[in-house]
């Protein structure tokens, strides 16, 4: 008999909580601003020197955070479940969480490029800080669908886990062969859902207990047997040794990882609890467990604000910008990364409760169901499109709307004022 989780547990909150902040760190790091005879100029980091593949192999923690969020999801379903809630309520309950705090985010970015395209800034400047923006939502996109299909799949898990695991890994490897037989990533990007699908399963199976159930050696054998898979792939070149490169598109590499990952988690679980449990680390843990949306939808708006007065700065006083991944550069990223990081805890604290804003749930599966088609096609249309005045308008009002069908809007109170105000402004701005 498999232990069913059924209440919150501090070593996955912890888990969780230290993924996002490894995300803004890793995102914190890849901002690169300096000066040229034309005006400021803003690259990813990254892609000067070699860097990023070392840091990647810490700082790649999108499996494991998949891994937990399904952990996360099904115990929350479960719980529901028990107190009589539908899988639709639970659809809601999830879009609600990420939408609300979305429309927000994109409303406020949608002006602040509106401002900036009206007070004459190079217009490629204002599109590549949309382009930037836009980024990191992939997440939003993602993470809504797993949520959406979370009933079902876990409907699947209960009949056939093992099956229902085996089939999302094998369906994630034909994609990635065919990705690379093709040279297409437009086909792997199919794996920005069987990736992260499988990942979730995996995250099914560490709520019942079945990887902690599993003995040491099997669990250390697994872990092993995934990492000389993944130096062989790196070595033959079916995957990039950039694990951040291997999210753009995901692969099956990411699989390996979160394999990894998880046998780790659970081999470490006991250690893992023990230092979450401690009043520090406890408190860092409630604080973005209760934030994690806002500040991972507000943190690429920061840094592109600290890039520009960076920018701004030298600019006006003629001082020069150190060189992107310099030995100057590396000595300034300390004082850098303090900065970035406590102006998105700030900025989250009064941001996040619109995570928690909340209205009676009454509604169909099929309302469910076209509330997640449009909150995920604007998500599309921000990526796709880019991020821009129009595009943030388009998107904020299909995301009203989508909230709207999900029984939000029937009373004023639970959409904050400034919401609806933002995109009225934004409307008005031309560009």
């Amino acid at each position: 008999m498999h232990t069913v989780t059924s209440h919150r547990d501090s070593a996955v909150d912890f888990v969780r909580a230290l993924s996002i902040a490894g995300v803004v760190t890793l995102h914190s790091l890849m901002v690169g601003v300096t000066l040229s005879p034309d005006g400021p100029v803003f690259a990813n980091a990254g892609d000067v020197g070699h860097w990023i593949v070392p840091v990647s192999w810490v700082m790649q923690v999108m499996p494991m955070f998949f891994v937990v969020g399904g952990f996360a999801g099904i115990t929350a379903l479960r719980a529901q479940r028990r107190r009589g809630a539908s899988g639709a309520a639970f659809v809601v309950s999830r879009v609600r969480r990420l939408l609300i705090p979305a429309i927000a985010s994109v409303a406020t970015a949608g002006l602040l490029l509106a401002l900036l395209a009206d007070a004459g800034l190079d217009p490629d400047l204002v599109d590549m800080a949309g382009y930037r923006y836009g980024q990191p939502l992939w997440f939003l996109g993602v993470f809504l669908v797993l949520q959406a299909v979370l009933p079902a799949m876990a409907r699947l898990h209960e009949r056939a886990p093992l099956r229902t695991l085996a089939a999302l890994a094998a369906v994630s490897l034909v994609v990635d062969v065919a990705r690379v037989i093709t040279g297409s990533d437009g086909i792997g990007y199919l794996n920005l859902l069987f990736v992260w699908l499988t990942m979730q399963q995996v995250g099914f199976l560490l709520a019942d207990g079945r990887i902690d159930a599993l003995s040491r050696r099997i669990r250390i054998t697994a872990a092993a047997v995934a990492f000389g898979l993944l130096m062989v792939s790196f070595g033959t070149g079916f995957h990039s040794p950039d694990l951040i490169a291997n999210t753009n598109p995901p692969t099956t590499a990411l699989l390996l990882v979160g394999v990894i990952q998880t046998a780790a988690f659970s081999l470490f679980k006991q250690q893992l609890t023990a230092f979450a449990d401690r009043r520090p680390v406890a408190a860092f843990t409630g604080f973005m467990s209760a934030r994690a949306m806002t500040v991972y939808l507000w943190h690429m708006p920061v840094l592109l604000t600290l890039a520009g007065l960076t920018a701004l700065s030298a600019m006006v006083t003629g001082d020069q910008l150190p060189v992107p991944t310099s030995g100057e550069w590396w000595l300034s990223r300390p004082l850098w990364l303090v900065l970035a990081l406590s102006t998105t805890a700030l900025l989250a604290v009064p941001l996040s409760r619109l995570e928690r804003l909340s209205a009676p749930i009454d509604t169909t599966p099929a309302r469910a169901a076209v509330a997640v088609l449009i909150g995920a096609a604007e998500v599309a249309l921000l990526l796709v499109v880019g991020t821009s005045p129009m595009t943030a308008v388009i998107a904020v009002g299909s995301w009203l709307l989508a909230l709207r069908i999900t029984g939000m809007l029937t009373t004023p109170l639970p959409v904050p004022a400034l919401t609806r105000s933002t995109v009225r402004d934004v409307a008005r701005i031309p560009g």
